[in-house]
């Protein structure tokens, strides 16, 4: 089933990890999807890999936290479709540091990506968005908010700024029929989650924490946020879903 038949989609940090399994997942579902990815390599990667299953693939090599990398993007889909249908603010990153320990440009360079960055994206996209009278945000923040986790006070302090975000962005924009929401996903098996557990988690130890013993995958992220980004969301808007296995329940 298309779900996202003929949709145009942005997806940051697309190239690598949970961006790059919805923007597959998004191309299997039908949807135009343009992949921004700070690692260009790996934004061509994934877009070669779509096409070659007959997908449609946009890689873009962009840092979230300038505006004019985002801004070609969001230009050739307006040029190619003539819309935005789907903005997913997935970039990220997770590096681990005692707050003691924390300078200044560490704090600054986690907030501007994972937070500031979607500010960026979202102010580009938007526009498009209220002009059309639909849309879906789809904004991934991380259980970490949740947990408090020591050594990552930065990291904790971005991911819950993202559900403020969110939230109150989700006030504004219901009049123009767009849906703002977000998911806190948990320990995901990616090559990027050695960087933020810790150095004596191991695989036993964090499947203990869930209520379902199997390792969450980027699959189920994805379908999570293909449901976000389709019809059958459609009342829902401002929310927080979780998706950790039954770590946190809140």
């Amino acid at each position: 089933m298309e779900l996202l038949r003929d949709k145009v989609a942005l997806v940051t940090g697309g190239g690598a990890g949970i961006g790059e399994g919805i923007a597959h997942l998004f191309a299997e579902s039908g949807a135009r999807v343009f992949i921004l990815e700070k690692n260009g390599e790996w934004g061509q990667n994934v877009a070669s890999t779509i096409r070659a299953r007959g997908g449609s693939a946009f890689p873009f090599e962009c840092d979230v936290r300038r505006p004019e990398m985002i801004a070609p993007a969001v230009q050739e889909a307006l040029r190619l479709f003539g819309r935005i249908d789907v903005l997913v603010n997935n970039a990220g990153i997770y590096p681990r540091r005692p707050f003691l320990e924390m300078t200044e440009e560490q704090w600054d360079e986690t907030l501007d990506v994972n937070l500031k960055g979607i500010f960026h994206c979202t102010k580009l996209a938007l526009p498009c968005m209220v002009a059309q009278k639909s849309g879906k945000i789809v904004n991934i923040s991380s259980v970490n908010f949740w947990l408090g986790k020591a050594n990552l006070c930065h990291y904790g302090s971005a991911k819950g700024g993202v559900i403020g975000f969110t939230r109150a962005l989700a006030r504004e924009v219901g009049e123009h029929s767009i849906h703002v929401n977000c998911i806190t996903p948990g320990a995901v098996e990616v090559e990027a989650e050695k960087q933020i557990i810790g150095p004596n988690d191991t695989v036993e130890g964090l499947l203990a924490l869930q209520c379902l013993k199997r390792r969450i995958v980027p699959l189920d992220i994805a379908r999570v946020c293909l449901f976000l980004a389709c019809e059958w969301s459609d009342g829902m808007t401002g929310q927080t879903v979780n998706v950790d296995g039954g770590w946190v329940m809140h």
